[in-house]
């Protein structure tokens, strides 16, 4: 394994690809209807369960990428500044797994039986249990909200570099 000082374009596709499925995400889960008890889920939900899924299976090949992989640190940067950028990006893994994990543990003790974008069925990872639902949908949300803050600080980090800093690091994760 070497490092590299930018990042290659499968890092990149990984990443954008994830921010992309995001923001889908976000926008999918605040526009649905709430699920209050008995309900069954709607396309909307089916839709978010499965892009959560395609964000759980790319952040695992993103993970996997990067530890074989290295981009080495900007070495222009303050101590402070590799370590705190090191810190955001493994919370930023941590908090999309535990979103989705989460997520997913959610639909299955709500008991529904969900498929991958209408093609396959997908594995319920617990039996159905309404208290241990509630419980884990407060996890869940308290992810999503965590995971939202993490990712702005992530966007202002990148925009300080962009415009105060006026140095390359956000090149190298931009396209080209």
């Amino acid at each position: 394994m070497t490092d590299h000082l930018q990042y290659g374009t499968t890092a990149k596709v990984f990443h954008w690809l994830i921010v992309a499925l995001l923001v889908a995400q976000y926008t999918i889960g605040w526009l649905m209807p709430d699920i209050h008890r008995g309900m069954k889920p709607g396309v909307a939900m089916a839709f978010h369960v499965s892009i959560g899924t395609t964000i759980l299976i790319l952040i695992v090949l993103r993970f996997a990428w990067r530890l074989t992989h290295h981009v080495a640190p900007e070495s222009s940067l303050p101590p402070w500044q590799r370590l705190s950028s090191e810190a955001v990006h493994w919370l930023l893994y941590a908090l999309v797994l535990a979103t989705t994990i989460t997520g997913w543990l959610f639909a299955s003790f709500r008991g529904w039986s969900m498929e991958f974008f209408f093609l396959a069925p997908m594995p319920m990872l617990a039996s159905e249990n309404p208290e241990a639902g509630k419980l884990i949908d407060g996890l869940h949300q308290a992810m999503e909200w965590s995971l939202l803050a993490v990712i702005g600080i992530h966007v202002a980090a990148a925009l300080a570099h962009l415009f105060i800093y006026r140095d390359r690091i956000m090149q190298r994760m931009l396209p080209g």
